[in-house]
């Protein structure tokens, strides 16, 4: 996966977003190389990120991991959870080692190289990042009926992947290593922004998202700007809510959607 930024296809020549002001909800801890990308092509980024990550109790992660053995395959669907388990591996004192053996299956690119950062071979990464292509891709091998699989994952996830491994013939085993929780900082000013016609496009990148910025700013200031998202499992939650999706990122990724914020100004 090319990382967004001044090299991204969208950044050569003019800026593409010059003078636009893109409103960026991706929590702080994860939002860096997206504001890069977008300041890249002259977008006037303003970072309101509508949840922050609350690590949960982490016994029953820990528990897994002194029993990994017993799992066939181990799956990531976001980077977050990705923190989380190296996290609960470090503080048990042990490394990448206990996963030899295990195979590891992401939703997307960047879960992939945020594992492989780490010394954790990937081996399925799907050709749609969503959670339904990655059920499709796995659906498709013959070395997943009858096997165990832990999913590590947030809490309040789409039981998408758990109940349909389990249709495929898996035993799945479900733990939620941390929440998105709804982070209120800055909303009266940010709904004022909205409603004065300050802001072109506010950019989701999950579905929790779209509906704490919701809750904060209010449905009616929302509905001002465009609205730019990393995949249909968001826009979903955006139609859901009675709003409009301008423009989807294809593929899911964080450089799909830096196109889709441009996309969404043509």
């Amino acid at each position: 996966m090319t990382r967004p930024g001044s090299d991204h296809p969208e950044a050569r020549g003019a800026a593409s977003l010059s003078g636009v002001r893109v409103v960026v909800t991706r929590a702080a801890q994860a939002a860096s190389s997206f504001t890069t990308a977008l300041t890249a092509l002259g977008a006037d980024v303003v970072e309101m990120p509508a949840t922050r990550i609350e690590p949960l109790d982490a016994a029953p992660v820990r528990a897994a991991i002194a029993d990994l053995a017993r799992y066939d395959w181990v799956l990531f669907t976001s980077q977050n959870a990705v923190q989380m388990f190296w996290k609960a591996l470090h503080d048990a004192g042990r490394d990448a080692r206990p996963m030899a053996g295990r195979r590891v299956a992401v939703v997307g690119p960047a879960t992939a190289g945020a594992l492989q950062a780490l010394g954790i071979a990937v081996d399925v990464v799907p050709p749609r990042f969503v959670a339904e292509g990655l059920l499709e891709t796995l659906g498709a091998r013959d070395d997943v009926r009858g096997r165990r699989v832990l999913y590590l994952a947030a809490a309040g996830a789409r039981d998408v992947l758990p109940e349909g491994l389990r249709t495929l013939g898996a035993t799945v085993d479900v733990i939620a290593l941390y929440r998105s929780a709804p982070n209120v900082e800055g909303a009266a000013a940010m709904r004022e922004r909205l409603l004065r016609g300050e802001i072109d496009v506010v950019t989701f990148t999950a579905g929790s998202s779209v509906r704490a910025f919701v809750d904060a700013v209010g449905a009616d200031a929302a509905a001002r700007a465009g609205i730019a998202t990393i995949g249909p499992a968001t826009s979903a939650v955006v139609r859901a809510l009675g709003l409009t999706v301008r423009s989807e990122a294809d593929p899911s990724t964080l450089d799909g959607l830096v196109t889709a914020v441009v996309a969404s100004r043509r």
